[in-house]
């Protein structure tokens, strides 16, 4: 096939928060969806799994605490979950807007697994915040267990949870088929689901991979022409919010290191953005990264805006 591939990255902002604002943004996604189907393009799509991801924990361990004859759900359970919820809400949307265009094209949702290192050094610095409101109780008792607890402004607790990086895709040639075959793919929601190798076993692991990082290993494992990176805002800025401000067109990828060095970004949030871009870029030739929102999803990917790293 000649088209070519372009893995999207949507942020949390392009899914909603609950289940009413999900059906709503994902209606608004499927339209910049659609615009780079109609362009003649291959289209992956990734997620942010955040709020999801969650709620589940939360319901599925306040009931587990209310029927004790149930087991609480581990995290890669509660990924697992998420990617299935979002992915329905996505495929619908998405066929919706296409054959309103009078464009029949398959769209599929792949339950996705990514395998981390045990070794990797997040384990020792866990940062992600997840689930409920412990009590100090509680959280004593979640540190008993070998897990990770942080307290919060106004005195309750959290778990934390490390966010390792990811090292491979276990779904990657079904993704590659899909792809081949001209449909449009939902895969590696919210980073994918934390799994370790274990002979030939695969066992799910209490962390939640950062997702910008594994957009950018599925567009360079899928010889992707373009990583289009959709957040919350339309270009990205040097010294944010100060008097000089600047906001970023196209860059290169020297230019895209020397900002990560200086600290422009934060970690977690525009950093691993960066870093995700940056790799994809610089192991092939011809590719692209642009960072843009959603509604300037399609100005972006023609880069009439965005920030563009080449």
């Amino acid at each position: 096939m000649s088209e070519k591939i372009t893995v999207v990255a949507l942020g949390h902002r392009a899914l909603g928060t609950t289940l009413p604002e999900q059906k709503i943004a994902t209606k608004k996604a499927a339209k910049a969806i659609a615009d780079l189907v109609e362009a003649g393009n291959r289209v992956v799509i990734s997620h942010s799994n955040g709020p999801q991801v969650g709620m589940i924990h939360t319901a599925m361990n306040e009931f587990g605490k209310a029927h004790p004859d149930y087991t609480f759900a581990p995290m890669s359970v509660c990924s697992a979950m998420s990617q299935g919820y979002i992915g329905y809400d996505l495929q619908t949307a998405i066929r919706a807007e296409l054959l309103s265009r009078g464009i029949y094209k398959p769209v599929a949702t792949v339950l996705t697994q990514v395998v981390i290192d045990p070794y990797d050094d997040a384990f020792a610095e866990p940062e992600k915040i997840i689930g409920r409101v412990l009590t100090k109780e509680e959280a004593e008792a979640e540190e008993h267990k070998g897990n990770f607890v942080t307290e919060l402004a106004d005195g309750t607790y959290k778990r934390i949870l490390a966010a390792p990086k990811p090292q491979k895709i276990v779904e990657l040639e079904t993704i590659r088929t899909l792809v081949d075959a001209g449909e449009i793919v939902i895969a590696a929601g919210g980073g994918g689901i934390p799994v370790m190798e274990q002979g030939v076993s695969l066992n799910g692991a209490s962390a939640i991979i950062e997702k910008d990082l594994t957009s950018g290993l599925l567009a360079q494992e899928l010889n992707a022409d373009t990583l289009l990176i959709l957040t919350s805002v339309e270009k990205v800025s040097l010294n944010l919010d100060m008097d000089n401000e600047e906001f970023l067109g196209e860059i290169s990828v020297a230019d895209a290191k020397k900002y990560m060095d200086e600290n422009q970004f934060a970690p977690g949030s525009m950093l691993p953005k960066f870093e995700a871009g940056v790799n994809f870029v610089e192991k092939g030739d011809g590719r692209r990264t642009i960072i843009t929102d959603i509604a300037h999803a399609k100005d972006g990917f023609y880069e009439k805006t965005g920030t563009i790293i080449k």
